[in-house]
């Protein structure tokens, strides 16, 4: 699987309150959650990011609360995939449950900037800056989780394996 996109870069220690505000908690429909992600701190990707882009981190992104909403808003708004050099656990098992591409790059902060375009090859683990040529290693993903992000998520998935039996 291979993805181009716009990078917005962020920090370190991203929280889940920073990428889904607590206020919203109520929201149940995905859609809508699409509508909040980074509102508080960086109201310009709302407003200009598209499907399709990426979101790129520092370390530990995706700390605090285990709100699955946090990566439902990403997914569901149309980020093409996450990229950190770090997450938290939780979000990281949340991401891949939900069927949001995500890849742990150590050192990707250094070697991108906001606005960069980015091409992210999945199963190699590899990702190129257009602007400078570098190239990142990230940590591939493993087969059976490149199936749940094909199949867009852990339940999707299970239902096309029983559907399959």
């Amino acid at each position: 699987m291979k993805i181009k996109g716009r990078v917005w870069k962020f920090g370190d220690n991203i929280n889940t309150d920073v990428i889904f505000p607590g206020r919203y908690m109520s929201i149940t429909d995905p859609e809508e959650t699409a509508k909040h992600p980074f509102e508080t701190v960086y109201p310009q990707f709302l407003k200009e990011a598209k499907p399709g882009d990426i979101v790129v981190a520092g370390k530990y992104f995706g700390c605090g609360s285990s709100r699955e909403q946090a990566a439902t808003a990403l997914k569901y708004f149309g980020v093409g995939a996450v990229v950190a050099e770090s997450f938290a656990r939780i979000y990281y098992r949340n991401a891949i449950n939900l069927g949001l591409p995500i890849l742990i790059a150590p050192g990707i902060t250094e070697k991108v900037e906001d606005g960069d375009t980015i091409e992210i090859e999945f199963e190699k683990g590899i990702i190129r800056n257009e602007r400078t040529g570098e190239v990142v290693n990230a940590q591939p993903l493993p087969p059976f989780v490149m199936q749940l992000i094909r199949d867009g998520g852990l339940i999707p998935h299970l239902k096309k394996a029983r559907i399959g039996n």
